[in-house]
């Protein structure tokens, strides 16, 4: 038995998450599929993250066990044109050691939130990136994120359906920033609770129209309950970038 890791681009759009379920189509059903028309072996996939429907990946990391001898190289060619006509893609296949886990063994993750700002409606980015009609002040959703940087009870920007066991989390990184019509929220932590990327993007976008004050974010941090909430971004616009482990620093 092989342990194959893999690296997954998709449009989360047609999908409803990366997860098999039963309600509808997943990335995992697409590749776990494609695996059995190249393998004839029913192999399950793990991923360092969950995306809800409608959120995309850069490059998601996730591993299969295989026990049909196949070089990586021809084992990402086969899954890939299996995987057609769906928007996922094997970008990088490599063997790895048994004890490497794509979710257990991961050190940190990290996301991009793309809103679009301008008037006019999106063409070629539709579906992939929140469309934000109203000026957005970058520079004042940058400051106001900082409170949320470092170790806290992230409960107020944790879904009613996440499973954690703790809503205590550090945050690495939060930043924003302006390229153009782009406002670009860039987050990194060991792991995130359901829905606290989109959370955190609604309350800096409230902060950046000019809804909320800066201090807001911070007061709705330390309220500790979900109803301070004042805005859950929608999934489009949302990122997975990468997936960080020991045997790659």
């Amino acid at each position: 038995m092989t342990r194959f890791a893999l690296t997954i681009e998709f449009d989360g759009g047609p999908f409803f998450g990366l997860q098999r379920q039963e309600n509808g189509p997943s990335v995992q059903q697409s590749i776990e599929e494609a695996a059995h028309a190249v393998t004839g072996e029913q192999v399950t996939l793990h991923s360092a993250g969950r995306t809800d429907s409608g959120v995309h990946a850069l490059a998601m990391r996730s591993h299969v066990d295989i026990a049909k001898q196949i070089e990586p190289f021809r084992l990402m060619e086969a899954l890939n044109a299996h995987l057609r006509p769906d928007p996922v893609a094997v970008i990088a296949c490599e063997v790895k050691p048994d004890d490497w886990h794509a979710r257990f063994s991961c050190l940190g993750r990290s996301y991009e939130y793309r809103i679009r700002n301008r008037r006019a409606p999106l063409t070629l980015e539709k579906g992939r990136a929140w469309h934000v009609a109203k000026p957005l002040d970058a520079e004042a959703m940058h400051e106001a994120a900082q409170a949320l940087v470092g170790q806290h009870d992230f409960t107020t920007f944790r879904s009613a359906h996440c499973q954690s066991a703790s809503a205590v989390k550090t945050l690495d990184r939060l930043d924003v920033s302006r390229e153009g019509d782009a406002v670009l929220i860039r987050a990194a932590a060991r792991s995130f609770l359901h829905h606290q990327v989109r959370s955190m993007v609604g309350c800096l976008a409230l902060v950046g129209q000019g809804t909320w004050r800066i201090e807001q974010v911070a007061e709705a941090l330390e309220a500790q309950d979900r109803s301070a909430l004042g805005l859950n971004a929608p999934p489009e616009g949302l990122y997975f970038v990468a997936a960080r482990y020991p045997d790659e620093e």
